[in-house]
Formats: C-alpha cells, sequence, structure tokens
C-alpha cells in the first residue's frame, strides 16, 4: 500500500493541476468576451467568439503557456471605457488600445496590473488627471498617454517608476506643473511633454541628470525662464526640441558640445546673445533658431557641420558675413536666413557641392551677385532674395532648373536679360523680379505652370506678345512701369484665372480689345498712364468680380459705357481722358467724386460733384417754352394731389396697422431684460439696418438700459402650420438657455402674426467678412466677431456658397452641415477668396477639392497678401482641413471637436501621421 500511494498523490495533483490550468484559460476567454459585449460588438472583434480554437489564436490576443499576456487592440474603432473587470488580465505585460475611442478616466483596472511593462492608451478621449499612485505600476518601461483630453498636473509618482525608458505626455491639455522628479528616471530615453498648457514652469535642472536620454520634446509647453546651463551634461541627447515656449537669456554653449546631438530646436523663443562660438555637435543634421532675438555674426563653426541638411536662423536680428565655409557642406538642403541684418556677400559655393532645394535670404543687406550654382545639384525649389542690395545678372544655372517653383528677388539691382529657359522652366509658378533693371522683351511663351508674374519698375520693352496657350494659368501680372509699346493683344482677355492686370506706367497705344474672351476672374484692372484711345468697351460692364478700374492718363474717348454702373467698383478712376455725355447714374455719389476730373466733356446730373451739370432741356422759342411750362405745372399740381391723397390712405392704413400690432406683440425673454417690446419696434428704422439676407433684414438698435442689440426680423407666412409655429418657438426656448462664450447670446424672442423679432447681444467688432474680405462681399457677414472671436456661424448654412449639398434635400441642419459651413471659412481665410467664388455651377469649396483632386499645389491657391515663407506649411494644413471638412459625403467630414484638434495639432489622424511634429 505504502508504494501505491505516491504514483496515486501524483495522479492527483496532476489532474488539479489541469483542472485549474483549463478553468484559467476559460476564465481568460470569458474576460475576452466580457469585454467585447462592453463595447457593443464591435466589428473589428467579430473573430472573437467561442469555437473550438484557443482565443489565444483571436486578434489582438497574444498568448505565454496559454495565459494572456499582451492584448493589442489599437486602431480597431472600440468606444466606451475599459471596464474594472480587465485587471481579471492579471498575466498582461502588454497592454495597447491607442487610436481608438475611449472615454472616461484613466483606468483603475490597470492599478491591479502589476506585472504590465507596456502601457499605450494613446489618441483617445481620456480625460482626468494621472493617478498619484501610477507608481503602482513599478515595472512599466514604456507609457504612452499622448493625444488624450488628460488635465492638471503630471503627478510625481510618475518619477518613482524605476524602468520607465519611454514616457509619452504630449498633446494633452495638461493645465499644471511637471515634477522635477521625472530627473530620477534615470533608464529614461525619450521624454516627449510638447503641446501642453503648462502654467508658466522652468526646465529643471533635474532633467540634466537624464544620462540616457536620447529625445527631449517640450515645444508648445509655456516653457519660461533660461536654458540650464548643464544642460550639456545630458550626454546621451539626440534630439532636442524646446520651441515654440517663451525661454530667455542666451543658447547654452554646452549644447553645441554634444558629440550625439542630431536635431536642434529652438525656434519661436526669446532667447537673445550671440550664438555660441565653439561647435563641436558635429553629428547635427537639423539647427533650427528662427525667431528669437539673437544678435552678432554666425558662428564660423558652422562650416564644419558636414551632416547639416537644414539651417534656419530667420527673424532674428543677425549681422555680419555669411561664413563661406557654410557654402560648402556637402548635404545642406534648406538654407533661411531671412528678416535679419546679414551684410556682405553670399557663399559663392553654395548649392556647388549640394543638392539645395531651399535658399531664403530676403530683408536683409546683402551685396554682390547671387551664387552660381544655385541649381547645380537640379533640385531647387525656391530663390527667395528679395529686400537686398543684390545685384549683377542672374545666373545660368537657373536657365535649366526644371525644379524651380518660385523666384522672388524683387527690390534688388539686378540688371541684364532674363535667361530664356527660366521664363519657360517646366514647374515654375511664381516670378517676382520687381524694383530692379531688368531688360529686354517679353517671351511669347512662359511656364504653363506660372500662375504670378511680377516684373514691374524695371525695363522691360517691346510689345506684349502672347501665343499658344502656356499663360493660360496666369492669375496675377504685373507689369507696371516699364516700357512696353504697342496694342494690347485680344489674347490678353483670353487668361480666365487672371485676377490681377497692371500695364499702367508703360507706352501702349491703340484701342482696347473690343472683346473680352475670358476674364470672369478679373477684379483689378489698371491700365493707367499710357497712350491707350478709342472707346472704353461695353464688355467691361460684364466682368462680375471687378472691383478696381483705373482707365486714367490715358486718350479715351466717347462716353462711359452704361454698362459699368452695373459693377460693384470699391475704386474706379477714368480722369485725365477726353470722355464726354453724362456719366452713369450709378457714379453720381460722392464716393466717385474724383473718378472723372479733367474730362471736359463730362457732366453730371448733380452739382455736388467735381463735374460741369448737364444741360438737359435744350432751347426753344418762347411761346413754346411757356407753353410747355404751363403742362408741366399742371401735371406736377395733378401729381401733387395725388400723392397726398395716397399718402393719407397710407398712414391711416399703417397707423391702424401698428396700432393693432402694438396689442399683440408677444414677448418671450431668456434673461433678465429692462427694455420692453416698444423699445425694440421702435427702433426698427431704415437708418438701422446693418445687413439683410434671405429670411429678413438685421437692424442695430439701442436699447434702453442696456446698450446695443442686433434685431433680427423674419417675416412670417400666415398659411404656416401651426405645428411648425410650435416647433419654432420650441426651438427658440432651447437656443436661450444655451450659455456659451463663442456662441451669440438670443435675449429674447418678440413675435405677432406678422413678424418674428430675435434680439441678439450686439457684436463690436462686426461681422466676420469684415475681417476675411475687406470690400470683397461674403456671406461670412452671418458669422458674428467679438473682440476677434468667432462666435456663430450657425446662420452661414443657409447662404449661398456655405451650404452643404445635402441641406437641399433634406432641409435639416444638424452638426455636419456645420462643419461644412466652418470648412468653407476656412478655405476663405487660406485662399482669400469668397464663398460663391466660381462660375455657375462650382462654388470656393468645389473649386478647393477639385484643385486637390487634380494633385496641383496648394501652394498656388494660398492668399498672397498673407503668405509668407515660414507659414506656408500651416496655411497649407489649414486649406486641407477646409477641403476635408467641406467633403461631399457628411460620413466623410470631421466632427467639430476633432476639427479643433486638428487645428490644434492634436488630432490622431493628423498628429501622429507626421509624429513628432517636424521630426517626420
Amino acid at each position: 500500500m505504502s508504494e501505491i500511494t505516491p504514483i496515486v498523490l501524483l495522479i492527483h495533483f496532476l489532474t488539479l493541476f489541469l483542472f485549474l490550468h483549463a478553468n484559467s484559460q476559460f476564465h481568460d476567454q470569458a474576460v475576452l468576451l466580457r469585454l467585447k459585449q462592453h463595447w457593443q460588438n464591435p466589428l473589428s472583434l467579430e473573430q472573437w467568439t467561442p469555437s473550438n480554437s484557443s482565443h489565444c489564436t483571436w486578434p489582438g490576443v497574444v498568448c505565454t503557456d496559454n495565459y494572456i499576456t499582451q492584448l493589442i487592440l489599437d486602431n480597431k474603432n472600440i468606444s466606451g471605457t475599459i471596464p474594472p473587470f480587465l485587471s481579471d488580465l492579471k498575466n498582461l505585460t502588454f497592454l495597447n488600445f491607442s487610436n481608438n475611442n475611449i472615454i472616461g478616466k484613466f483606468p483603475v483596472a490597470v492599478h491591479n496590473l502589476s506585472k504590465l511593462e507596456i502601457l499605450d492608451l494613446s489618441q483617445n478621449y481620456i480625460v482626468g488627471t494621472i493617478p498619484d499612485d501610477i507608481d503602482c505600476l513599478a515595472r512599466l518601461s514604456y507609457l504612452n498617454l499622448c493625444v488624450n483630453n488628460f488635465t492638471g498636473s503630471i503627478p510625481a509618482a510618475i518619477g518613482r517608476i524605476p524602468e520607465l525608458r519611454t514616457l509619452y505626455l504630449h498633446d494633452n491639455l495638461f493645465d499644471g506643473t511637471f515634477p522635477p522628479e521625472i530627473g530620477n528616471l534615470s533608464k529614461l530615453e525619450e521624454l516627449y511633454m510638447a503641446h501642453n498648457g503648462f502654467s508658466p514652469s522652468r526646465l529643471h535642472s533635474s532633467f540634466t541628470q537624464l544620462k540616457k536620454l536620447k529625445m527631449l520634446w517640450i515645444s508648445g509647453a509655456n516653457l519660461i525662464g533660461e536654458i540650464p546651463q548643464v544642460i550639456g551634461e545630458m550626454v546621451a541627447l539626440e534630439h532636442l526640441d524646446l520651441s515654440s515656449n517663451k525661454l530667455t537669456g542666451s543658447i547654452p554653449g554646452s549644447l553645441f558640445m554634444l558629440m550625439n546631438l542630431r536635431v536642434l530646436w529652438l525656434y519661436k523663443n526669446k532667447l537673445s546673445g550671440e550664438i555660441p562660438r565653439a561647435v563641436e555637435a558635429l553629428n547635427l543634421t537639423s539647427v533650427d533658431l528662427s525667431e528669437n532675438n539673437l544678435t552678432g555674426t554666425i558662428p564660423v563653426d558652422f562650416g564644419k557641420l558636414d551632416k547639416l541638411s537644414c539651417l534656419s536662423l530667420f527673424y532674428n536680428q543677425l549681422s555680419g558675413e555669411i561664413p563661406e565655409g557654410i557654402g560648402r557642406l556637402p548635404a545642406l538642403k534648406d538654407f533661411k536666413l531671412f528678416r535679419n541684418n546679414l551684410s556682405g556677400s553670399i557663399p559663392p559655393d553654395l548649392g556647388r557641392y549640394s543638392a539645395l532645394e531651399r535658399f531664403e535670404v530676403c530683408s536683409n543687406r546683402l551685396t554682390g551677385n547671387l551664387p552660381e550654382y544655385l541649381c547645380h545639384g537640379g533640385s531647387l525649389r525656391g530663390v527667395v532674395a528679395f529686400d537686398n542690395k543684390l545685384g549683377g545678372e542672374l545666373p545660368k544655372s537657373l536657365e535649366n532648373c526644371s525644379s524651380l517653383l518660385a523666384v522672388s528677388i524683387s527690390n534688388n539691382a539686378f540688371f541684364g536679360y532674363i535667361p530664356v529657359g527660366l521664363w519657360t522652366a517646366l514647374n515654375l509658378q511664381q516670378l517676382k523680379i520687381s524694383d530692379n533693371l531688368f531688360t529686354g522683351e517679353l517671351p511669347n511663351e512662359v511656364s504653363t505652370s506660372l500662375s504670378r508674374l511680377e516684373i514691374s519698375n524695371n525695363k522691360f520693352s517691346g510689345s506684349i506678345s502672347i501665343e499658344g496657350n502656356s499663360w493660360r494659368n496666369l492669375e496675377v501680372f504685373n507689369a507696371s512701369n516699364n516700357q512696353f509699346t504697342g496694342t494690347i493683344p485680344l489674347e490678353l482677355t483670353a487668361l480666365p484665372n487672371m485676377t490681377v492686370l497692371l500695364l499702367d506706367k508703360n507706352q501702349l497705344t491703340g484701342a482696347l480689345p473690343s472683346d473680352i474672351i475670358s476674364l470672369k476672374s478679373l477684379t483689378t484692372l489698371n491700365l493707367s498712364q499710357n497712350q491707350l484711345s478709342g472707346h472704353i468697351p461695353e464688355k467691361f460692364g460684364f466682368l462680375p468680380d471687378l472691383v478696381k478700374l483705373d482707365l486714367s492718363d490715358n486718350q479715351f474717348s466717347g462716353i462711359i459705357p452704361p454698362q459699368l454702373g452695373s459693377l460693384r467698383l470699391v475704386f474706379l478712376n477714368l480722369s485725365s481722358n477726353n470722355l464726354m455725355g453724362k456719366i452713369p447714374t450709378e457714379f453720381e455719389n460722392v464716393a466717385y467724386a474724383t473718378s472723372f476730373l479733367n474730362n471736359p466733356g463730362l457732366c453730371t446730373r448733380r452739382s455736388s460733384l467735381y463735374l460741369k451739370v448737364c444741360n438737359s432741356r435744350p432751347q426753344k422759342s418762347s411761346k413754346t417754352s411757356t407753353q410747355f411750362l404751363a403742362l408741366i405745372l399742371s401735371t406736377l399740381f395733378a401729381a401733387f394731389l395725388l400723392a397726398l391723397l395716397f399718402a393719407f390712405i397710407t398712414i391711416r392704413v399703417h397707423w391702424k396697422r401698428n396700432h393693432r400690432l402694438d396689442s399683440e406683440w408677444k414677448f418671450i425673454n431668456f434673461h433678465k431684460l429692462n427694455f420692453t417690446e416698444s423699445n425694440i419696434v421702435s427702433g426698427l428704422k431704415e437708418s438701422n439696418l446693418i445687413g439683410s439676407g434671405g429670411s429678413g433684414k438685421v437692424y442695430r438698435v439701442v436699447a434702453n438700459g442696456f446698450g446695443d442689440v442686433a434685431v433680427k426680423r423674419i417675416s412670417n407666412n400666415r398659411n404656416s402650420d401651426q405645428k411648425l409655429e410650435k416647433e419654432f418657438l420650441a426651438e427658440i426656448e432651447i437656443l436661450g438657455t444655451i450659455r456659451h462664450l463663442n456662441i451669440v447670446k438670443l435675449l429674447c424672442c418678440i413675435c405677432n402674426d406678422n413678424s418674428k423679432l430675435l434680439v441678439y447681444e450686439y457684436m463690436e467688432k462686426r461681422s466676420l467678412d469684415q475681417w476675411l474680405h475687406s470690400e470683397r462681399e461674403a456671406k461670412s457677414a452671418s458669422a458674428s466677431v467679438n473682440h476677434g472671436e468667432l462666435a456663430t456661424v450657425s446662420a452661414v448654412a443657409g447662404s449661398l456658397g456655405y451650404i452643404a449639398p445635402e441641406y437641399a434635400r433634406t432641409v435639416r441642419v444638424n452638426e455636419k452641415i456645420d462643419v461644412y459651413s466652418f470648412g468653407v471659412v476656412l478655405l476663405e481665410l487660406t485662399t482669400g477668396k469668397a464663398a460663391n467664388y466660381g462660375d455657375e455651377d462650382t462654388c470656393l469649396a468645389e473649386w478647393a477639392r477639385r484643385h486637390m483632386q487634380e494633385g496641383k499645389p496648394i501652394v498656388d491657391v494660398l492668399d498672397e497678401e498673407i503668405k509668407e515663407p515660414c507659414y506656408e506649411d500651416e496655411m497649407r494644413d489649414v486649406f486641407k482641413l477646409g477641403v476635408f471638412c467641406t467633403s461631399m459625403l457628411p460620413s466623410e467630414r470631421p466632427n467639430m471637436k476633432e476639427v479643433v484638434q486638428i487645428l490644434l495639432g492634436r488630432n490622431r489622424r493628423w498628429v501622429c501621421g507626421r509624429k513628432n511634429m517636424r521630426h517626420a
């Protein structure tokens, strides 16, 4: 019996082990199925079903010895919270829920996963603070909480996770502080805390204890004070980005002694003093110190950085010459030194030993020639050197530079001919060479990509001749103040994209083309100070977008075409010609008082203008005049009697109507108000009218004891359904309860059988279109602005160009329609064009979408008035967001929360697509 007992015990324990093991497997599977049910059975987890196969084979599940050790559920479109029972998976070492729609606070379930080494909850919608006891996850080596909505401070406990190597906390809403205890993480290699709203904080000197740290990214985090001088003790540092903060003081010299440093970005701070002279960080590939207050000269030692591909020092106060050694760097691609006080010549070898892509040195005091080898590498995209003292002829390397997109060298002293190959460079989009001494003639053909040609204030001569269709994409042509002769060719009127045409101050002769083939986009036309003659073409009156017209100081004759009166001109000058006859009635006001001077044959019906009054009655015999006068007086007397009778009846009817209506006004207030309906109704005068639209008029009314209010008057349809009337009143009551800083406050509603009056707070900064378009007319007038903030776009969706396509079918306003309207406003901001831009079948949104689909460069459509080279990337992003918001299908548009996150650089679709901002 004693010999059998050990065998029996062994069998017993083996059976018990197998039972417990099987039970554990069943338990893990049950937890997974509960998770699936908790998240309402998303399609991404449809293969999570009980079957003969083990749950260890399910997507996203990794087992070790049949225990679940990894749960990798990123990008699974999971919505909801992380439930507490997740902690039942006690063997988890790897947990990844990134890029989903997880909400709620930091999951308490994670606290009990003591074996966890990797935790990734990034790109979700988690709110609240990071727990103060997060150090209970003592084995963590990787913690990624980026792109969420965490607030408060980063707890000190995070510095007590000894194994932590990677810590990503960027793109959240932290508004507290970050702890010096982070400096205790001796194994930390990557620390990202960028794009947070921390309270003003200094970079803790304890961070310099992080001897293994390779990546430090704390841009846009409200850092203040100086960069610690001992930062050079972080010997492993490879990537340092402290940009877009408020750092002051000088740049520590020890930074340029870090042998492993590859990227140094300190742009957009308040750093001052000189750039350190000694440079031994020979592995540097990118140095961006732009937009600071740096002084002194560029270090000669920069010429030793053989791996340097990007040097950005623009928007500083640097002086002196550019070290010649920089011109011989073999890896240099981006060279941006604009807006400084640099002098001397540009290094002559620049571009000779590297494939230079961007050359931007504008707004300095540079002299000499442009380097001969700028496009030697065949990759040059831009030459931006305007506002300097450069001279000589253009380098021959630009003649065969097919990669060129833009040349901007205005306001220098260049002379000679423009190389033929530059005019026709395959991809050239902008050629800006105004204010120089160039000579020669215009070519018959230019680059088919050319959209902007600015050659004013030079010495070009000859005739303007256009052949073929190479000019078809030209939008701006400024050739003012040259020596052009001959006539204006008919082909110049066949450019459908042309918006600005300036040919003033030349020696052009002959008549204008009587026909206009296609100038439907033209907004500005200046042909003044030439020797043009003949009649002003009637076709000018059919240019729908023309707002500025200057034909002064020529020899035009004949009458002013009455068709010009239909234009909405904000500037008109026809002075100093030989015009005759009456000016069109539309121009008989003080706004055009100086538009017709020095035309002896012109007259006006109004004596207030600087023109003689027209004599409309020819002289006749005395008898005829007497009879005619008697007839006129009789007619006037009869008309007076009829008018008196009509006025009496009108006043009586109007008095009765007002008397009846005043007694029937219904006053619904949503706030405590000290004015009555009579205060509002009495202010509805034409003199108070500030706007009108498809649904009514808007008045600015002074309400007793309240100040100015905006009153929108909507006419009632007497046959409207009572049910619809009740729904309107119900919705008004809901609107009246909304309290939000960015939404115009609805104060009250006053209504009767004929009208509804919606009384809003008055926005002192007027409508958004005043800021977007100035004189241009746009329906962004429906969006109000207060102290520079967007207050509402609720009325925009019903206006031409802003309405989403589906609204015509459903007549229902929802968030996706609001997003569409907001997207149109973004497109207006970036392009400078109105929402109704396009032909009769298109609008701005469709035009922008088509531009993207055809693969054309976005930079072509950006508003030239606000475009700066250093902000083109941001403008392109906002333009793309506008196209994204105006997608044809509502399901493809983002929601407003995503839009805000995209604008803040926090949305997963955008931020993580180019991870680590400029790192990509």
